[in-house]
């Protein structure tokens, strides 16, 4: 469906932008002070380049609102601001950039073609992606459109929420397709058919499960909720809930009404699209100069690794990311290669197995330095909860069901529990450590990122990485 958008902005674009400039060749007065043809006028290379690169850079702009991550689903309201914040951001940049030198009569015309460009790239954008939007709903309408979806839980309430989802006609269209009983809870007969977890795994392996619900009953306690949560988070589909089980970590998770049912999609973080795929750039761009810029320090680290203790330079673990994905984080090796023979350990301030230069790179955080790849790669961000191995995070989970929704976001290289409590030393202080990343995860932003790193850049430069 996505696809489906981007071709239509594309589409909308150009014809906005050719329209546009049929009425720059009228308000330039190109016929009458050049005598050149309005054909003449787009034939031109310039005007050529002009009209494939420009929709393009406005698809960028687009992209960058967010407005691609969630085509579909989103309130008219949202459509519409989401289109007013993009076109206006590329009515500015494109005036700029070409049109504040254009010969005019008067300065007034400048005015004018400002907002004649606003109001073209608006109109037949948004007149595009109403067109869509409207197409989709009547084919949701009609059923013939619909979004899989399986509810965790058959207690005699789940069966009736289940029902009120599948009556309603609207634009979201949830087909339930199975139910996934709740252990110790009380079962509801039903026709729908009832799934294993291993089934359910399978569909959405095969990509046939669009949303996961969980209704639990009324009274079931908030560990219980998280547990679940933990249990079908790494399948990678959008999972919704009862805000009343999680009152205390809601109130910065976007809500939404599910067929007059409200449901939290707890699977996502609470920034907004825009800033999401901001962060993500800011991620790519960091990346990119510290891995240039750090490349020669790189170098002499990893001779010094190689030639002061036998094992590899470059240390590779198995970490847990976002929506539980299992991925590999580099590091230069800072404990001897036989650190673990007897099974996974934690590090502490005074760990003999550390070896000399490990104990300077940790103090520096230099270390690390080579998870800017795993930022590059998409597995982890520049900010954000620090990754654990699933034997400790199963270890947590046990004790505390919340750590469960770190995993809402990118592990990320540091975080608001590295900056205000450090490294952990056992299970007790990473439980401790995640009540900073619960707030962060309540209050992301951009600007909480910043702050973050510029309190990073501090720990390292004073040696306080230990």
């Amino acid at each position: 469906m996505r696809i489906r958008y981007v071709v239509m902005d594309l589409i909308t674009s150009s014809l906005a932008f050719f329209l546009f400039n049929g009425v720059r060749y009228v308000m330039m007065g190109m016929a009458q002070r050049y005598g050149i043809s309005f054909l003449d006028f787009i034939s031109t290379p310039k005007m050529i380049l002009e009209q494939c690169l420009i929709p393009l850079a406005m698809l960028g702009v687009f992209w960058m609102s967010g407005y691609y991550n969630h085509p579909f689903g989103k309130s008219r309201l949202q459509e519409l601001s989401q289109t007013i914040g993009a076109t206006l951001f590329n009515t500015m940049w494109i005036y700029l950039a070409l049109l504040i030198n254009d010969q005019l009569p008067t300065r007034y015309f400048n005015y004018e073609l400002l907002i004649l460009l606003l109001g073209l790239l608006f109109s037949v954008t948004y007149l595009g992606r109403i067109i869509l939007t409207q197409a989709s709903i009547y084919n949701l309408e009609n059923r013939n459109w619909a979004f899989n979806t399986v509810i965790i839980g058959n207690s005699p309430h789940a069966l009736a929420d289940a029902r009120r989802l599948d009556k309603a006609q609207t634009r979201l269209g949830y087909n339930i397709i199975g139910f996934i009983p709740i252990p110790g809870e009380s079962t509801a007969t039903s026709n729908h058919k009832i799934l294993t977890r291993r089934q359910l795994e399978t569909l959405c392996r095969q990509g046939n499960v669009d949303n996961i619900i969980i209704i639990a009953e009324q009274d079931s306690s908030e560990k219980k909720i998280l547990s679940l949560l933990y249990e079908y988070f790494h399948l990678g589909v959008p999972i919704r809930i009862r805000p009343s089980a999680l009152d205390y970590v809601t109130s910065k998770i976007r809500t939404g009404d599910i067929y007059a049912e409200p449901f939290i999609d707890i699977s996502s973080p609470s920034m907004s699209d825009s800033q999401i795929n901001i962060k993500r750039v800011i991620d790519v761009v960091l990346s990119i100069l510290a891995l240039i810029v750090m490349a020669p320090l790189m170098f002499i680290l990893a001779l010094i690794v190689r030639f002061t203790s036998p094992g590899p330079v470059i240390y590779r673990q198995e970490r847990i990311g976002y929506r539980q994905k299992p991925f590999q984080i580099l590091k230069f090796r800072s404990m001897r290669e036989d650190a673990e023979k007897s099974g996974p350990q934690l590090s502490s301030d005074n760990d003999t197995r550390i070896t000399p230069i490990g104990r300077v790179m940790r103090k520096y955080r230099l270390d690390e330095v080579p998870q800017f790849w795993n930022v590059l790669k998409g597995e982890m961000s520049l900010v954000g909860p620090r990754p654990e191995r699933k034997f400790y995070i199963d270890k947590i989970v046990g004790k505390a069901p919340h750590y469960s929704l770190l995993h809402q976001v990118k592990p990320g290289i540091t975080s608001w529990g590295m900056v205000k409590y450090g490294y952990a030393g056992d299970t007790d202080k990473m439980i401790e450590r995640s009540y900073y990343d619960l707030i962060y995860l309540s209050n992301m932003s951009v600007i909480v990122d910043f702050k973050i790193l510029l309190h990073t850049i501090s720990t390292v430069i004073g040696g306080r990485g230990v």
